[in-house]
């Protein structure tokens, strides 16, 4: 994991909390999204895949006598690779996840949460119970975090492939997803697939809590939280200690209801 060695502490004042950010020591939760294996496929999805831009005579690869390299890149963001979505995932409206993340630094906590065992005999929960379990005894008093890194023990998912050992990732329980509602998390950093069950018959239940839309809505205008983002496959090293930080969400400008993101968190202390 590359880092400046030289620490570049800033000051800050949140919430009337004096606080120093290490803005050298940035680390990304960002999976590569690799054209070659191995290469990360959930939901059943093709690869990725890169291919030679070909116009005319212009065939773009160096290797095959262009002048430059230019690929044509085929991927889907919720299959592929670390990426943020907004509720449009689950509207008829469209709106673009890129024009959701906020430009600015947002509080984050991390936590760390063994998954429970669930209804079905293969579920695992990110419950509830877990989440308050983590959670830093001073949040409330101290600190009113917009953003919330969750990274699952026991997940033990490949690095590379983000593929897990079981065939049903860990996903939020819905009281989970209501808790974080009620400490006011507005944009949710997991490193599973997805917020919910991967086969939970469209019902996307954590997905509509946290987005405030209600069970069976596909109505944009009945989202109470549409300024919020979920952002799934997220690679949390086992380096990063459980706390507080600042998280960047970076992305390209891309339309879509889900977008390819790379957040990085800047460790946090007070002054």
């Amino acid at each position: 994991m590359a880092r400046n060695d030289r620490a570049q502490w800033a000051r800050l004042d949140i919430d009337g909390v004096g606080l120093l950010a290490d803005l050298a020591a940035g680390v990304s939760l960002a999976r590569a999204l690799r054209f070659e294996p191995p290469q990360l496929c959930c939901f059943g999805a093709d690869a990725p895949r890169s291919e030679p831009l070909r116009v005319g005579h212009f065939n773009g690869r160096v290797s095959e006598g262009a002048s430059c390299n230019a690929s044509v890149l085929s991927f889907a963001p919720h299959a592929h690779g670390t990426h943020t979505e907004c509720v449009s995932h689950l509207t008829r409206e469209s709106l673009d996840a890129w024009r959701i993340i906020p430009q600015r630094l947002l509080v984050a906590v991390l936590l760390s949460v063994t998954p429970e065992p669930g209804g079905r005999a293969e579920d695992r929960l990110i419950t509830r119970e877990s989440l308050m379990a983590a959670w830093p005894p001073a949040a409330a008093e101290r600190l009113a975090p917009r953003a919330a890194v969750i990274r699952t023990l026991a997940h033990a998912a490949d690095k590379a492939t983000g593929t897990p050992p079981h065939s049903v990732p860990p996903f939020l329980a819905a009281p989970a997803a209501e808790e974080l509602v009620t400490r006011g998390i507005c944009h949710l950093v997991l490193d599973v697939p997805s917020a919910d069950r991967i086969e939970d018959g469209g019902a996307l239940s954590a997905h509509r809590i946290f987005f405030g839309l209600p069970p069976g809505s596909t109505d944009l205008a009945e989202a109470r939280r549409a300024d919020c983002t979920i952002t799934e496959l997220a690679c949390v090293d086992n380096s990063l200690a459980d706390g507080w930080y600042l998280l960047s969400l970076q992305s390209p400008c891309i339309d879509g209801d889900a977008v390819a993101s790379r957040p990085v968190l800047y460790p946090l202390r007070t002054s």
